[in-house]
């Protein structure tokens, strides 16, 4: 809801691109896939990378959308560039993309707990004084996290098809958003297992499906309310 009320829509999908980059360079310099060092890398990235779009925003806000798909695309070809030689390459490039939902780590769900719970914390709690900057590196470190877990695209799906599907409520918009995500999500999951699909990219389509009969929903409601 933030990211459409600041109309940096497609920053969440740059920042978790570079976040991705992080990774792999991480990777490529040969760091264990699973420990600190990846982290430090992925999150100093996507920071480095939000606060370079903030700076550009305040001084080219005119040009900013065309710095953002410049910067998603530098960031995209350099993962590529990274493994260009990698024996795996097609296979983590799928995994950054889309993710493997259902074969994360169980040893790393508390580490991400916490770290949802400091961000939760932080923006709950201080959301109002920590400013532009303190935004983007509270977001930069949701993307990060996330991205590692599920993906670029259900980064970006889960941040912007709720918020989108609910943009025309006026009460008890978050709660309904919430559902949007849940539904989509399981029902995603259950297509998948029934019709041996990649989870991420039919979870992706569930909860745009999800997020298009609540919009309706909230249009037809509206319409009537105005009647």
């Amino acid at each position: 809801m933030q990211v459409l009320q600041r109309g940096i829509v497609f920053i969440d999908l740059a920042v978790a691109q570079i976040a991705g980059l992080g990774v792999i360079f991480a990777d490529w310099m040969g760091f264990e896939p699973a420990g600190w060092s990846v982290q430090i890398s992925a999150l100093s990235a996507a920071a480095l990378g939000a606060l370079m779009l903030t700076w550009t925003e305040k001084h080219w806000p005119q040009v900013q959308e065309a710095i953002i798909g410049v910067v998603f695309v530098l960031a995209s070809t350099g993962a590529i560039l990274l493994l260009a030689n990698h024996p795996h390459a097609g296979e983590q490039l799928r995994d950054l993309l889309v993710g493997q939902i259902l074969f994360a780590n169980p040893a790393r769900l508390p580490f991400e707990a916490l770290a949802y719970a400091a961000i939760l914390t932080a923006w709950f709690g201080f959301g109002d004084r920590i400013g532009r900057i303190g935004f983007y590196l509270l977001f930069a470190c949701a993307v990060t996290v996330s991205v590692q877990l599920v993906g670029l695209f259900l980064v970006f799906s889960t941040l912007i098809v709720p918020a989108l599907a609910t943009h025309q409520l006026r009460s008890r918009r978050l709660w309904v958003a919430y559902a949007v995500g849940i539904v989509g999500y399981a029902l995603g999951l259950v297509l998948s297992a029934l019709f041996d699909l990649p989870s991420g990219a039919v979870i992706v389509w569930s909860m745009c499906a999800v997020a298009i009969c609540v919009f309706a929903a909230s249009s037809r409601r509206r319409g009537a309310s105005n009647a």
